[in-house]
């Protein structure tokens, strides 16, 4: 395969390498493409449930946190064009939690996505940049039957479709690139020190409750508020996610740049480390 490419890159010539450049993207992202499919495919296989058993997930964490803010601690929300109760409640916070497990499922799966394939790490043609994006993308298709049923509900209760549902991809874009460049950081140094996992989960816990997902960021005290807003990517991106799908306004503008701005620098910075410790990797593992 090797001496085939090299023969193409020298047949081709230097006024053709961006043709080559571009058959090389479109190859990876083909390959990526059959390792995200193969892996949701081994994730349930044999289950009779298949891929419902995300959104089943879900909806079960939905339950739970819907029953223990809006009926235990009798958490009170104001969403223009909706009904206050428990029901609208959870739409709210069902808004808030299906970006939040995207992140944090595709992150803490990423971390082991370079010690659990060490056949294809010690392959010299293997693009291994891959590895940690497969359960980050995995993640993401996951969670759109969660959307989808969520839209759902929203246009059932609120009897109408908001247009700024088209508009969910910026929101996907930040959340997808700062996602990326953590699983690059956890993958990489996961090699290495075998903590990193288990320390992951343990931040993740604190980090859920740092961001406004349970509670609404009203009840943040308003010297903290724009310090968890400017730090927390995922604080902007759950609610820009809950202005788009259940109001149909664009808010938080301010905030969404800043979250696209750390997103950038967090997935190159994550990305530059994961290539230098690459070439360790075969003699770890």
């Amino acid at each position: 395969m090797l001496k085939t490419m090299k023969g193409v890159v020298l047949f081709a010539g230097r006024g053709k390498r961006s043709f080559f450049v571009n058959s090389r993207w479109w190859m990876q992202l083909q390959l990526l493409k059959s390792l995200v499919h193969r892996d949701l495919e081994a994730r349930y296989k044999g289950s009779i449930l298949g891929n419902l058993w995300p959104l089943i997930s879900q909806l079960s964490q939905l339950l739970v946190y819907t029953y223990v803010f809006a009926i235990v601690l009798q958490v009170k929300l104001n969403l223009q064009g909706l009904p206050q109760n428990n029901f609208t409640f959870g739409m709210w916070l069902f808004a808030g939690l299906l970006p939040w497990m995207t992140f944090s499922n595709g992150f803490q799966q990423a971390t082991n996505a370079v010690i659990c394939q060490p056949n294809l790490v010690k392959k010299v043609v293997f693009p291994l940049p891959l590895l940690p994006l497969v359960p980050v993308l995995s993640g993401f298709l996951e969670s759109t039957l969660g959307l989808m049923a969520l839209i759902l509900l929203v246009a059932m209760m609120a009897h109408t479709v908001h247009a700024t549902l088209w508009l969910l991809p910026l929101v996907w874009l930040p959340q997808l690139l700062f996602t990326a460049g953590l699983a690059y950081w956890g993958a990489g140094l996961t090699v290495f020190l075998r903590d990193i996992p288990q320390t992951i989960a343990v931040v993740l816990n604190f980090w859920l409750y740092l961001t406004p997902i349970c509670y609404p960021a009203t009840v943040i005290p308003q010297p903290w508020q724009g310090l968890v807003f400017w730090l927390n990517p995922m604080a902007a991106i759950v609610e820009v996610y809950r202005d788009l799908v259940l109001v149909g306004e664009v808010r938080h503008l301010g905030e969404w740049m800043t979250a696209m701005l750390v997103s950038l620098i967090v997935f190159y910075g994550g990305l530059w480390v994961y290539r230098k410790l690459r070439p360790a990797f075969a003699d770890v593992l």
